[in-house]
């Protein structure tokens, strides 16, 4: 809908781990996040973006919560004098084939991000992202020092990477000029381009989930009804890109209490058959007030 001149825009971060990848549905062949114009029809928000994924995507939403509200005039403006404002939200899915119309797709979140995915240890891509930040920082002298501590800082050039700056990430490169979306040629982009501004959107929702993982007990959203252990740790560190020490995971799963076993197991390879757990619901009503944890806890 366009008030004045102000376009109200509704996107969706839909994301799943699937196979012990972190992935997010796409439309567009993979170039766009589910989206569509708020309208006068649509009761609230919400349900105007549920009207909008099921239409493109045709894929089921359960767990949805408001993102982030993005206004800037610089960015993704495509009304002529007028400002584009994009109402985000963050969907916890589990992966099905989505036969809508808006040509949609599931794609890895690394596919877009590469430099964000650590299980395998520091990604080759950025090195390659770390001098070019460095040429950019050092490019001009009046805020080349400022410049320069925010690379090191944000990219863990230091030795400590932050997992949760993935958006703060994404905005230096942005700012640099060194992604699509700000000019840089597709030979020199890291990751994969987007529309617009629908990387940045993603940036938020990976970040916001990555945040909440340690904190609440999301990723049971994510998760089929019942799992083992090592499944969970698993999707734990698809989202975050980081590996876990077993031990000490499992540890603080059993300390939190979030799970029990379901007297049954299954065969992982190379190994003996593992018990399934499932997640007691009941933990919603007793950490209420507390708050469930789930910490990362790095090798």
């Amino acid at each position: 809908m366009t008030i004045g001149f102000a376009h109200a825009e509704l996107i969706a971060v839909l994301a799943a781990v699937t196979g012990g990848e972190p992935r997010v549905m796409t439309v567009r062949s993979g170039d766009a996040l589910p989206s569509g114009p708020f309208e006068m029809g649509h009761r609230t928000l919400q349900s105007g973006l549920r009207e909008w994924v099921q239409e493109q995507t045709a894929h089921p939403v359960g767990y949805l919560e408001q993102l982030y509200t993005f206004a800037d005039r610089d960015r993704n403006n495509d009304i002529l004098g007028g400002r584009t404002i994009s109402i985000s939200y963050l969907g916890l899915v589990r992966e099905q084939a989505a036969p809508g119309g808006g040509r949609p797709g599931w794609h890895g979140w690394y596919e877009y991000f590469p430099w964000e995915d650590r299980r395998s240890g520091s990604p080759p891509v950025l090195g390659d992202i770390a001098g070019r930040l460095l040429r950019w920082a050092e490019s001009d002298p009046l805020k080349s020092e400022g410049r320069l501590r925010r690379v090191v800082f944000a990219f863990g050039l230091d030795g400590a990477w932050n997992e949760d700056m993935v958006l703060q990430r994404y905005e230096m490169l942005y700012e640099a000029g060194l992604v699509a979306e700000a000019g840089a040629s597709a030979e020199t982009n890291p990751g994969r381009a987007m529309f617009a501004d629908n990387r940045r959107i993603l940036a938020t929702g990976i970040a916001r989930l990555r945040a909440k993982i340690k904190y609440r007990p999301v990723v049971f959203e994510l998760m089929p009804e019942s799992f083992t252990l090592l499944q969970l740790q698993r999707t734990v560190e698809a989202l975050a890109g980081l590996t876990l020490h077993k031990q000490n995971f499992r540890r603080l799963i059993e300390q939190q209490e979030l799970v029990e076993e379901t007297g049954e197991s299954e065969s992982e390879t190379g190994g003996r058959p593992a018990k399934l757990f499932r997640y007691r619901h009941a933990v919603l009503e007793e950490r209420a007030l507390s708050g469930s944890k789930l910490p990362l806890s790095r090798n």
